[in-house]
């Protein structure tokens, strides 16, 4: 490759790297955490334009603020995650708070209480934040994706897992005080409202409102709005007293925050998966009988094994994760400064409808219904409780031809004609076809290439 062609490609990769910065900045993930504080000196006096910064941990963002004259500071918009929060100022030393965990639309109170000494000497404080809430009168709960995946809340099965069988991250909404009457399709009851999630609930992810507006009285939609559970990095339940631009929620605000890529490749696979073979029997009952499979109902007269009866339940959740730093060897490194997060996950269900029907038999499918009507052989009739005399026996009914009617009759609409004497004078009425079968040559055609659709008649 000459030289001109590989300073172009150079371009081309520069240029395909910026692009993937500039989004990443544009659909990037919106920081719904705080950190705030005062900055002071050991005799309690404010220390002014001091710069604070906090450093995501896991991947190496640093987040900056300034105390003010008043020594107080804020540093809004930091994604969920572990800071360490450090000032290095003149004539004090460098003080460093680490093991900060900043949760979902969190605001954590930080004062910050310089020595004075060299900026090459040290505080480290090690002890975790408060967890008493100064800043805010809000109540509200987090819950971790390490919960998520601990509490048995989030089951693939129609009765915890939504309507559809899958997971529901809106299940963690059992983890709350105060909450009853809830269910999959998200109908629940809070601190006493009752309500649906569609006309009492915001849902925001990242940010963004992602409330189901379209069916606000079926829950049956929830999954509409849900995203992946094993895409979530924390979800954020705000209960009263929330901010202003949360007013349009009656009950709760829910805030979705989504995983990060970090410095380190990290990923996961799953598969969550239902099968009746894995299932503990039902009470009460034996193997055998009738079960409904895909092919059909199948019965055992002497009940099988003698094992436990397990109806047919198959469902497979499955999917991964993959995130890390943008990293583009010789062009660009994106450690501690933009990153990627994927997720994949696919549900299946093989759902068996467990209801009886019939099919016309196979002299149905002929047009010979002989053996359910006197007109014809009648060879049915007793087994199917049918009447063999004319209908109204012993004062029989008749046509307004003056026929004797029968059971199951099925007449040639050739024939009709109309009665011009008598007392039904005026009154339609028709022949039966002989012996009750309908000629295959008077089969529409449509019907006949219906008819091969059938299962053999059986």
């Amino acid at each position: 490759m000459s030289k001109r062609w590989s300073l172009q490609l150079r371009a081309c990769l520069q240029l395909v790297a910026f692009l993937m910065v500039f989004s990443s900045l544009a659909f990037g993930q919106v920081g719904n955490g705080t950190i705030t504080g005062v900055v002071t000196d050991s005799t309690g006096a404010v220390v002014a334009g001091t710069t604070v910064e906090a450093k995501n941990t896991e991947t190496g963002v640093v987040f900056h603020g300034v105390s003010t004259n008043s020594g107080d500071y804020t540093i809004t918009d930091l994604p969920v995650g572990i800071y360490a929060v450090s000032v290095a100022a003149k004539g004090f030393k460098t003080y460093t708070h680490t093991n900060l965990a900043l949760a979902a639309t969190q605001t954590l109170r930080e004062d910050i209480a310089l020595q004075v000494g060299s900026a090459t000497e040290s505080v480290t404080v090690t002890a975790e934040a408060s967890l008493l809430t100064t800043e805010s009168a809000e109540l509200s709960r987090n819950v971790t994706i390490q919960a998520l995946d601990a509490l048995p809340i989030i089951g693939t099965g129609t009765v915890n897992a939504g309507t559809s069988g899958f997971r529901n991250p809106l299940n963690s909404l059992l983890t709350l005080p105060g909450i009853s009457s809830y269910s999959a399709s998200n109908l629940f009851t809070l601190n006493g409202l009752a309500g649906s999630a569609y006309m009492t609930e915001t849902m925001r992810i990242e940010g963004q409102d992602a409330t189901s507006r379209m069916f606000p009285t079926i829950g049956v939609y929830a999954q509409t709005i849900q995203p992946s559970v094993d895409a979530i990095q924390e979800v954020a339940y705000q209960t009263s007293n929330y901010a202003p631009e949360f007013g349009q929620s009656g009950i709760v605000v829910v805030n979705m925050t989504m995983k990060s890529g970090t410095n380190q490749y990290h990923g996961s696979v799953y598969d969550y998966f239902v099968n009746e073979d894995l299932a503990a029997g039902d009470p009460f009952s034996r193997s055998g009988g009738c079960i409904v499979g895909p092919t059909g109902q199948a019965c055992s007269a002497v009940g099988g094994s003698g094992g436990k009866f397990r109806p047919r339940a198959r469902r497979n959740d499955f999917g991964g994760t993959m995130g890390g730093p943008v990293y583009i060897p010789k062009i660009y490194n994106g450690h501690n400064k933009t990153f990627w997060f994927f997720n994949y996950e696919e549900f299946l269900e093989t759902t068996v409808y467990s209801f009886n029907d019939t099919v016309p038999t196979a002299n149905y499918l002929l047009g010979n219904f002989s053996q359910i009507s006197p007109v014809g052989n009648c060879s049915a009739c007793a087994q199917l409780g049918i009447q063999t005399t004319a209908l109204g026996t012993p004062k029989t009914q008749l046509d307004p031809a003056g026929n004797m009617m029968f059971a199951n009759e099925i007449y040639d609409p050739a024939t009709r004609a109309v009665a011009t004497s008598g007392s039904l004078a005026g009154q339609g009425y028709a022949s039966p076809f002989m012996n009750n079968m309908i000629p295959m040559s008077r089969f529409d055609p449509v019907s006949i290439k219906l008819i091969t659709l059938f299962p053999n008649g059986e």
